[in-house]
């Protein structure tokens, strides 16, 4: 078995071995005023084909998306073109990071005609950096193997094939950095910047949207600070020092606080249950 793949199962199975966040205290991590979410996060992946045969991965892909407890939604994929896939895809195209695709990509997407969908089991908070690792892995799998676009539904983010494919080397190299453990803060990283999309703007503040699917709450920057460039790489900052140092360090440096509102229900994929952290002006 590739050695990767063993990681990611090892740190998917064994509880032990989780970031430095996963152990703060909880009455820090949902703040005074909050009660703690029992929501779990999913990946949703979403591919596109140049036919049907998108709908039957090869043997070792439908394999390794078993192992890693993932599932094939039959319910939702379908052999024939989604007419709403290409303003999906026209929304959801990754912005911050530069030519994160292609007018190929676009046009792979106008010219689908098949559209499968992959699911992650519900994510326990310690096992969130090792499943989006797997799901990095199964999309790198599914583009091998043909798809020709690729996006996280749950979030809302797209990259063409070139990024998506950066995202899973880095992801690996980050996993060999730290002796064979697959949950690193390196490795938390490039899971979020391969299936969380920001920034968003809202009325008030700069928004990101999917930073659950590694474990951490979202960050949102009051538009009054700078452009939504300076906001993004204030959200990557901070989220770079949760996942290095914990959720209840950062908040103290920073004088942060966790906050329960959300723009989101519960039932939505986009909600994240372990908060959202406001900066403030």
């Amino acid at each position: 078995m590739n050695p990767f793949r063993r990681h990611l199962l090892k740190a998917i199975g064994l509880l032990a071995a989780v970031p430095a966040w996963a152990s703060d205290d909880q009455s820090i991590q949902q703040g005074k005023d909050m009660q703690p979410s029992s929501v779990k996060p999913r990946h949703v992946l979403c591919f596109l084909g140049k036919d049907d045969g998108l709908l039957h991965p090869p043997k070792a892909v439908a394999t390794m998306i078993a192992d890693f407890g993932f599932e094939i939604d039959r319910t939702y994929s379908q052999a024939k073109p989604d007419p709403h896939m290409e303003r999906s895809f026209g929304v959801c195209w990754d912005r911050t990071f530069p030519n994160a695709w292609s007018a190929a990509d676009e046009a792979a997407v106008a010219n689908h005609k098949s559209v499968l969908y992959v699911l992650s089991p519900p994510m326990e908070r310690e096992t969130t950096v090792a499943y989006s690792a797997a799901a990095l892995r199964i999309v790198e799998a599914m583009i091998e193997a043909g798809a020709t676009a690729a996006k996280g539904e749950s979030a809302g983010v797209a990259h063409g094939l070139k990024r998506w494919m950066q995202l899973a080397s880095e992801c690996k190299a980050a996993a060999k950095t730290n002796q064979g453990l697959a949950v690193t803060a390196a490795m938390s990283r490039v899971c979020r910047l391969a299936f969380a999309k920001r920034p968003l703007g809202g009325d008030v503040y700069y928004e990101s949207v999917g930073y659950h699917f590694v474990g951490l709450p979202e960050i949102y920057v009051a538009k009054s600070r700078g452009s939504d460039r300076d906001a993004a790489r204030l959200m990557d900052e901070i989220a770079d020092d949760m996942a290095a140092d914990g959720v209840d360090a950062i908040l103290r440096a920073r004088n942060l606080a966790l906050s329960r509102g959300s723009h989101y229900a519960e039932d939505d994929f986009k909600f994240d249950p372990y908060g959202i952290v406001h900066v403030e002006a």
